[in-house]
């Protein structure tokens, strides 16, 4: 076995424990690891879990572009193995529209073995591998074939636990992430948060593993400020890979790519919007 491979393994038994469902690669209980939970950063608003923050289905019930920008600003709650739960702001999304949507996997209304969870009900979860070796995490919407990507998030609890999820992926010598670097992307998010293959077409408004919740903390004048961009990695979709169906917060450290245009006609919007309140007011 080479070093690397050590590295993962020793890393994955130590968070998450050694015992496997029947799915293989699915924790099949909880078992408190002080030290784990000990070494956890612990954001000020998120020491205790609370119930009462937890979005349920009503909250997925939303067209797809609703529901990509409903989602910045809410909290993505994955608890591990052990009971250590880790939280991530999401900061950016992508909306994919169903069968019209020619860079959706459910473009004409495709249906596979893969891609059943974008036809089932809002809410549920979608993970699928790229490259063979990543995988994304994207949630249905209301829509036939409909569904949200999960782009970027900021890290807002358990970034050790993080940083060595996403150490155990990366080559032996790597420099050591920033908090800003371990959920930047996709595939990022899905290795910070360790989520798996498994949690495939589970309910994400009832899922006990892993979940959404309201920011008690977010400033409405942040999750306002939402820049409407081209997807990444869709090129070869011809008019679709133009549409502005990416969304994400403008000026977010945690965003994965900036698009400096779109940015451009956000902040020119804000400034005219600005200009006319102080006219109104007599400013």
């Amino acid at each position: 076995m080479s070093s690397r491979k050590r590295k993962t393994q020793l890393i994955s038994e130590e968070i998450h424990g050694k015992v496997l469902n029947e799915h293989g690669n699915c924790p099949a209980k909880h078992e408190k690891s002080s030290k784990v939970v000990n070494e956890i950063e612990q954001s000020h608003y998120f020491i205790k879990n609370n119930p009462k923050l937890r979005l349920g289905e009503d909250f997925f019930k939303q067209p797809c572009i609703s529901l990509a920008k409903a989602f910045l600003g809410k909290v993505l709650v994955r608890r591990c193995a052990d009971g250590v739960e880790l939280r991530g702001k999401i900061v950016e999304t992508e909306a994919y529209l169903g069968g019209e949507d020619k860079a959706s996997h459910s473009a004409g209304g495709k249906r596979t073995e893969r891609n059943t969870a974008m036809f089932m009900k809002p809410g549920t979860i979608y993970v699928y591998p790229i490259y063979g070796i990543y995988l994304c995490m994207n949630v249905s919407s209301e829509g036939e074939g409909a569904a949200v990507l999960l782009r970027s998030l900021e890290p807002v609890q358990g970034q050790s636990v993080m940083r060595q999820l996403r150490t155990a992926k990366r080559k032996d010598g790597a420099k050591q992430l920033k908090d800003k670097e371990l959920c930047n992307g996709p595939s990022k998010l899905c290795q910070a948060l360790d989520i798996p293959r498994c949690l495939d077409r589970r309910d994400l408004a009832s899922d006990p593993d892993i979940w959404l919740e309201s920011d008690p903390n977010a400033d409405p004048e942040e999750v306002s400020n939402i820049v409407s961009a081209p997807r990444i990695g869709i090129e070869s979709h011809g008019e679709w890979a133009k549409k502005p169906l990416r969304y994400y917060i403008l000026g977010h450290s945690c965003v994965s790519v900036r698009n400096k245009d779109a940015e451009r006609k956000v902040e020119s919007e804000l400034m005219k919007n600005n200009l006319e309140l102080e006219c109104d007011t007599g400013q």
